[in-house]
C-alpha cells in the first residue's frame, strides 16, 4: 500500500478549496442555466422538491456522515503504518455501501409517490403528479453519487483532497447541457425541460463517481467486494455510523422540514429556498467545509494520551476557526447587505426576472443569520468525529432540529395566517430559524467540546472585528449599487460596483485594524504584482 503522505497545515484546505471553488462556479453556471429556462414555474418548483426528496439517501449515507465515520478510522490505521487493514476495511465498507444504497434506490422508485406526498405535502395534485415522475427517475442517480462520497473517504485520506471536490463539476457539467439543449428544442415546454434535466443529474452522478474509481482502486489494491463486516476496523466505522448518520442526518432532516412548510406556501417558494441555498453553500463550502475536510484526517491521526491528543485537536481548531471566521462572517453580511444585486448578475436572465430576485434575497438574508455559526460548528463537529465521540454533535444537531421546526412552523404558518404577511416573508422566517437554531447548536457544541479538550480556541475578538468592517463594508457596496443604478448603469455593472466596493472596503478595513489573515492576503497580493 502506498505510504502515508506528510500532514499538510494549509495545502489540505487549499486543494478542497480549489476543488470546491470549480465544482461550485460550475453549479452557479447550472442554476444560471436552470433558471433561464424554468425560472420560479411550477415545474422548477417540482424539480427542486424531487431533487431534495432521494437526497434524503445521500445525506444519510454520503460525503458528511461517510467521511465522519469512515475517515478517523481509515486515517488511523494508516497513521499506526497498518496499510493492508485500512485498504480490507475500505474495501468493506465500499462493498456494504453500495449494497444499501442500491437496495434504498430501489424502494425510492418503487415509493415515488408516497415519498412526494410525505415530503411535499402542500403539492396539489398538477403538482404531485409532476414531482413522482422526477424522483423515480433521480434515485438511481442518488445511489452513484453515494458511491461517491466513499471514493471521496479514501481520497481524503490519502490526501488527495482535489479529485473528489472537483468531481462535481462532470454532474453540473451533465445538468447544464441537459438544461440547454432541451430548452432550444423545447421552448417553452417547462415540464418537459425539467425532465430532460433530471436524467442529466442522473448521467452526471455516473461520470462523478466512474471518474474517481481509478484513482481508489489504485490506492486500496483492487475493488474485490468484500462483507467482513466482523473486522475491528469494519465493526468500529459500523458503531460510529449510526450516531453519525443521526447526528448529521438530523441536519438534513431540519431541511427536509423547511421543505415540507415551504410547500404549503406553494412550488414558487420552494424554488426559491433552493436558489437561496445554493448561494448560501458556497461560503460554507468553500470555507467551512474545505477548512473541515481537510481537518478531519489530520485531527484522527493524533497518536499519544488523552492530553497529547487534546493538545493536538486545539492547536488545529486555532487556525482553522480563525479563517473560517475571517471569510464567512463578510460573506454573511454580504448576502444581506448587496444579495440583490448579486442574485441579479447570476441568476436574472430569461424566466427569472427582477421579483424573482426580490424574492430570493430575502429568503438569502435570513439564511446569513446562521453562517458563520454553522461553519464553525462544522468543524467542532469535526473534531469530536476525531476523538471518536459522534453523540454530543448528535445531541446538538437534535435541539438544533427541534428548535428549526418549532419556530419555522411558527412563522410560516400560523403566525404568518394571523398577521397576514406574504408568502416570502413565510418562506425568510423558515431560514431564520434555522439560523438562530444554528447558534444554539454551536454554542452547545463548543461548550461540550471544551469538557473534552480544555478550552475551544473560537476567536471571539476577531468575530466582532470582522463583524463590524463587514458591516461598514457593506453599508458602502449597498450605496455604490443604488448610485450605479441611479446613474443608469446596467444591472451587471451596478453588481460589480457593489461587490468590488465591498471586497476592497473590507480588506482595507481588517488591514488596518492589524488583523494578520487580512495583512497575509494583502501581503500575496503586492507579491503577485
Amino acid at each position: 500500500m502506498p505510504e502515508p503522505a506528510p500532514p499538510r497545515r494549509f495545502g489540505g484546505a487549499l486543494a478542497v478549496g480549489a476543488g470546491i471553488l470549480l465544482s461550485r462556479i460550475a453549479g452557479l453556471v447550472r442554476e444560471r442555466a436552470i433558471n433561464h429556462y424554468l425560472g420560479l414555474t411550477p415545474a422548477a418548483g417540482a424539480f427542486r422538491a424531487a431533487l431534495r426528496i432521494p437526497n434524503l439517501l445521500q445525506s444519510l449515507f454520503g460525503e458528511g456522515v461517510l467521511s465522519a465515520s469512515f475517515i478517523p478510522v481509515y486515517a488511523r490505521l494508516r497513521a499506526e503504518g497498518r496499510h493492508d487493514d485500512a485498504a480490507r476495511v475500505a474495501r468493506a465498507v465500499g462493498s456494504l455501501l453500495a449494497l444499501v444504497a442500491s437496495l434504498l434506490a430501489l424502494g425510492g422508485v418503487l415509493a415515488a409517490r408516497p415519498l412526494v406526498e410525505l415530503l411535499a405535502p402542500g403539492f396539489d395534485g398538477y403538482d404531485h403528479d409532476l414531482t413522482a415522475p422526477l424522483v423515480q427517475i433521480l434515485f438511481p442517480g442518488v445511489a452513484l453519487l453515494v458511491m461517491s462520497a466513499w471514493c471521496l473517504g479514501v481520497l481524503n485520506s490519502h490526501r488527495r483532497f482535489f479529485l473528489s471536490y472537483a468531481s462535481p463539476v462532470l454532474w453540473n457539467a451533465a445538468l447544464i447541457a441537459a438544461a440547454v439543449v432541451a430548452g432550444r428544442r423545447l421552448a417553452g415546454r417547462t415540464d418537459d425541460i425539467a425532465v430532460w434535466i433530471t436524467w442529466g443529474a442522473v448521467i452526471g452522478s455516473a461520470a462523478q463517481f466512474l471518474v474517481q474509481l481509478p484513482v481508489v482502486a489504485r490506492l486500496i489494491g483492487s475493488l474485490r467486494p468484500s462483507l467482513a463486516v466482523r473486522d475491528p476496523g469494519v465493526a468500529a466505522t459500523l458503531r460510529a455510523f449510526v450516531p453519525v448518520v443521526l447526528g448529521r442526518g438530523s441536519v438534513q432532516l431540519s431541511g427536509y422540514i423547511d421543505q415540507v412548510l415551504a410547500s404549503y406556501l406553494g412550488t414558487a417558494m420552494v424554488a426559491a429556498i433552493s436558489i437561496a441555498q445554493t448561494l448560501y453553500l458556497l461560503p460554507v463550502s468553500l470555507f467551512g467545509m474545505a477548512v473541515s475536510a481537510a481537518e478531519l484526517p489530520e485531527m484522527s491521526s493524533a497518536t499519544g494520551g488523552d492530553a497529547a491528543r487534546a493538545e493536538h485537536l486545539q492547536n488545529r481548531l486555532r487556525g482553522s476557526l480563525r479563517r473560517i471566521v475571517f471569510l464567512v462572517v463578510p460573506s454573511a453580511v454580504a448576502f444581506a447587505a448587496i444579495g440583490r444585486p448579486i442574485i441579479a448578475l447570476l441568476f436574472q436572465t430569461g424566466r427569472f426576472d427582477a421579483g424573482d430576485t426580490q424574492t430570493v434575497w430575502i429568503i438569502l438574508a435570513g439564511s446569513a443569520i446562521g453562517l458563520s455559526a454553522g461553519t464553525q460548528g462544522r468543524l467542532l463537529g469535526s473534531a469530536f468525529y476525531a476523538l471518536g465521540d459522534p453523540r454530543p454533535p448528535l445531541r446538538a444537531s437534535l435541539i438544533r432540529v427541534a428548535i428549526t421546526a418549532a419556530l419555522g412552523w411558527a412563522f410560516a404558518l400560523p403566525v404568518r395566517d394571523w398577521l397576514g404577511y406574504a408568502e416570502v416573508w413565510g418562506a425568510f422566517g423558515l431560514t431564520a430559524s434555522a439560523g438562530l437554531a444554528a447558534w444554539i447548536e454551536f454554542s452547545l457544541l463548543r461548550r461540550w467540546l471544551a469538557r473534552r479538550i480544555g478550552p475551544v480556541p473560537v476567536p471571539v475578538r476577531l468575530g466582532l472585528g470582522t463583524l463590524a468592517a463587514a458591516v461598514v463594508a457593506g453599508g458602502l457596496g449597498y450605496l455604490a449599487d443604488r448610485l450605479a443604478s441611479a446613474a443608469g448603469a446596467a444591472a451587471w455593472l451596478s453588481a460589480l460596483a457593489a461587490i468590488g466596493t465591498f471586497g476592497v472596503a473590507y480588506l482595507g478595513i481588517t488591514s488596518l485594524a492589524g488583523i494578520p489573515e487580512a495583512e497575509a492576503f494583502t501581503r500575496r497580493l503586492r507579491r503577485r504584482r
